[in-house]
């Protein structure tokens, strides 16, 4: 027992870990600062991401003990567990903001979708490991889409679109490392046209349209949608090169930016630690995606090699889309920063992922 503990914590990769300890660390310290301008100090939800965070970090060094094979053969158990979750999060959820998306656990709240996230990750890899997609494409992509169009269903009848789509690039990034034929890809890229006129015909709600709008010409609503999108622009050009100091960021101490803690933590982060918080956050994420992608070659199944690949491609998405909401890139669509933003559900889910991770490395190097 003893000597397999050795082995776990030598072949654990602690440089990744490090990186993603390292950005938990940044936003817990931002959600300290954004509590500070509050013109009560309350420091609940500080306290709370101390608990997401402990519970996060358990549960990962838990799943890099465990053989990850075995979460391959649960995978659809995970499936239905969740498709169960989100179902009953439309009849006994709570509402937030016009979205029904919330469990109410004494005092928490669990958000069902950022569950799901790990879910399908696992779900699609082991489906994609166990199929050939240069035999019967077309059926595998009917599949494993009509598998993800399920949840995204039940997410946008909350409706929380930023989520429904999320899941839906995270299918896309899956089937382009798979590597299906051009062919097919073509027909998706053209259902993905017209699925959007449809969405923006009979799905999308004003405010929606008004985000989209408002991202082609973010002065056509400057103090509308188009309010948080500048003031997170401002918050980022202000903060220079080495920022303003924690605790002492004007646009999210004086609360003119809104959602500072989770969609535009980022920009708190460029206000208050200025361009070398930025390049700090930015190189701790890069060193995590190097580090995933740099034991591939150790991986000898498909079944791993698609979980790291498909949890790096999630990740980065969200880093890639929150920070482009922060800069005015990419319309505000309520996507959070991964592993900095406040939020339980969203962290504990990014966090197991990190374990598979480490499971699937340590058991590759033992192996290799």
């Amino acid at each position: 027992m003893f000597n397999r503990l050795i082995i776990y914590l030598k072949n654990f990769d602690w440089i990744l870990f490090t990186a993603v300890l390292l950005l938990v660390c940044f936003g817990l310290a931002e959600i300290y600062s954004v509590a500070l301008g509050r013109s009560s100090v309350d420091l609940l939800n500080f306290k709370k991401q101390i608990i997401f965070i402990i519970i996060g970090i358990g549960l990962l060094f838990l799943l890099a003990g465990f053989d990850y094979h075995s979460l391959r053969s649960y995978s659809k158990y995970f499936y239905v567990s969740g498709f169960i979750l989100l179902a009953g999060v439309l009849f006994f959820g709570q509402t937030i903001r016009g979205t029904k998306g919330w469990y109410d656990l004494a005092g928490f709240n669990l958000q069902p979708v950022e569950l799901i996230k790990f879910v399908l990750i696992l779900f699609l890899a082991k489906y994609f490991s166990a199929v050939s997609p240069k035999t019967d494409g077309l059926k595998h992509l009917l599949i494993s889409g009509g598998a993800t169009l399920l949840m995204i269903v039940l997410v946008l009848a909350q409706p929380d679109f930023g989520s429904a789509m999320l899941l839906f690039l995270a299918w896309l990034a899956m089937i382009l490392i798979v590597g299906f034929n051009r062919k097919y890809l073509l027909a998706v890229g053209l259902m993905l046209i017209l699925v959007f006129g449809l969405c923006w015909q009979f799905v999308l709600r004003d405010y929606q349209k008004e985000r989209i709008i408002t991202f082609l010409n973010p002065s056509s609503s400057p103090l509308a949608q188009g309010y948080n999108v500048t003031q997170a622009i401002i918050a980022v050009g202000s903060g220079g090169l080495t920022g303003r100091g924690i605790g002492f960021g004007s646009q999210s101490q004086l609360k003119f930016l809104p959602e500072a803690q989770t969609d535009f933590i980022f920009a708190v982060v460029a206000e208050e630690l200025g361009f070398s918080g930025v390049l700090l956050i930015l190189l701790f994420f890069a060193i995590f995606f190097y580090r995933c992608l740099y034991h591939l070659k150790r991986v000898n199944n498909d079944f791993g090699v698609f979980f790291i690949l498909g949890a790096v491609s999630l990740i980065f998405i969200e880093m890639f889309i929150n920070i482009g909401m922060n800069l005015g890139l990419v319309p505000v669509i309520g996507i959070s920063l991964p592993f900095l933003s406040y939020g339980g559900s969203g962290l504990i889910s990014s966090l197991m992922l990190v374990g598979v991770i480490e499971s699937i490395i340590i058991r590759s190097k033992i192996n290799y």
